[in-house]
C-alpha cells in the first residue's frame, strides 16, 4: 500500500501493509464470515437511525471492523527555552494511528466492502507503562447496493482502499445525496514543545495584561504543520476538499509544555461534474 504523504516531512516510516502478522490473523477470523449471505449476520456501532440513512444512501452493513496497535512512544527532550517540533514524537503517533488504520482497512477488505463508515480514532494509554499506549480505529465496513459511484465506476479510492469516513449517519447520507463521495479519513499530526518563561520575563510580565508572543507563535506553528500535513494526503488522494475537519489538542502526560496538535477530516470528491445540491429544507422545532 502506498504510504500517506502527509508523513514526508517528518520522515516516517511507510504505511503498514495488511501482510503482517497481526493483519493475518484478522484475515484468518474473517475468511469464516459471509457478509450478505443467507444466514449470515452485521453487526454494527451505527445508531438505528444512522443504520437506516446509511441504507436509504443505497449502502448495507457488512460488519464492525476493527484496528489497533500497542505501541511504545519514545522518549525526546525539548530545549527548555526553545519552540520546537519533537519529530520522533510526531513520527511516532503517525506510524502508530496507521498501523491501526491499516489494519481496519484490511478488514473491510477482507469483507468486500467498498467503504467504512462512522471512524473513531481513540488512544488509551495503559497500566503497562506511561509511555505505552493502544491505538484503535473502529468502523463498520459498507457495500454498495445499488448506490451509483459516478464515471469512476468504483467506489474504492484512487489507493485502490475502500474509502474511510468518520462521518456519523446522517452526514454519510447528506453527502451522497448531495453527490460527493467520501475518499479517505485524512489527518495530519505535531508533537511540539512550547518554551519555558525566563524568569526575567516572568517578572517582566506580572501584574500586566499582555500577549506572551513566543507562546502564541509556537502554538500557531504547531497547528499549521499538523493542518498542512493533513492538506497534504487530501492532494494526494486528488480531493476536492476535506470536510468536518476537527483541530484536537492533547498532552498525553507529557506535561504542560509538550503538545499533541491532531488535525483530522474526511477526503471528498464529486460523483459526476454535474450534479445539484438539494436546498435545505426549513425545519421548525416545536420544542421548548
Amino acid at each position: 500500500m502506498t504510504e500517506r504523504t502527509g508523513r514526508d516531512a517528518i520522515g516516517e516510516t511507510p504505511r503498514p501493509t495488511a501482510g503482517d502478522d497481526t493483519a493475518h490473523d484478522a484475515m484468518r477470523h474473517l475468511a469464516g464470515l459471509q457478509p450478505g449471505q443467507k444466514g449470515s449476520l452485521f453487526t454494527s456501532d451505527l445508531t438505528v437511525n444512522e443504520f437506516l440513512l446509511v441504507r436509504e444512501a443505497g449502502f448495507r452493513p457488512l460488519g464492525l471492523v476493527l484496528g489497533s496497535s500497542v505501541y511504545h512512544v519514545g522518549l525526546q527532550l525539548g530545549r527548555w527555552s526553545k519552540n520546537q517540533e519533537l519529530t520522533k514524537l510526531s513520527q511516532a503517533m503517525y506510524h502508530a494511528r496507521e498501523l491501526a488504520m491499516s489494519r481496519m482497512e484490511a478488514e473491510a477488505a477482507a469483507l468486500g466492502a467498498d467503504g467504512i463508515v462512522g471512524v473513531r480514532l481513540d488512544i488509551e494509554f495503559k497500566e503497562f507503562g506511561s509511555d505505552i499506549a493502544e491505538f484503535i480505529a473502529v468502523g463498520t465496513a459498507v457495500k454498495a447496493d445499488g448506490a451509483d459511484p459516478g464515471p469512476g465506476g468504483t467506489w474504492l479510492n484512487n489507493k485502490g482502499r475502500p474509502f474511510t469516513s468518520d462521518l456519523s449517519g446522517q452526514e454519510f447520507w447528506t453527502l451522497i445525496r448531495a453527490g460527493y463521495a467520501p475518499l479517505d479519513l485524512v489527518m495530519g499530526t505535531c508533537v511540539y514543545h512550547v518554551a519555558h518563561q525566563r524568569l526575567t520575563q516572568m517578572l517582566g510580565n506580572a501584574g500586566r495584561n499582555v500577549e506572551i508572543e513566543p507562546f502564541t507563535q509556537a502554538l500557531y506553528d504547531a497547528r499549521e504543520l499538523a493542518m498542512s500535513r493533513m492538506r497534504a494526503e487530501g492532494e494526494a488522494l486528488e480531493a476536492e476538499g476535506i470536510v468536518a475537519v476537527q483541530l484536537k489538542q492533547h498532552t498525553h502526560g507529557w506535561g504542560g509544555h509538550t503538545t499533541e496538535f491532531f488535525a483530522l477530516g474526511t477526503a471528498v470528491r464529486p460523483l459526476r461534474d454535474d450534479h445539484v445540491i438539494d436546498r435545505p429544507a426549513l425545519v421548525v422545532s416545536l420544542d421548548g
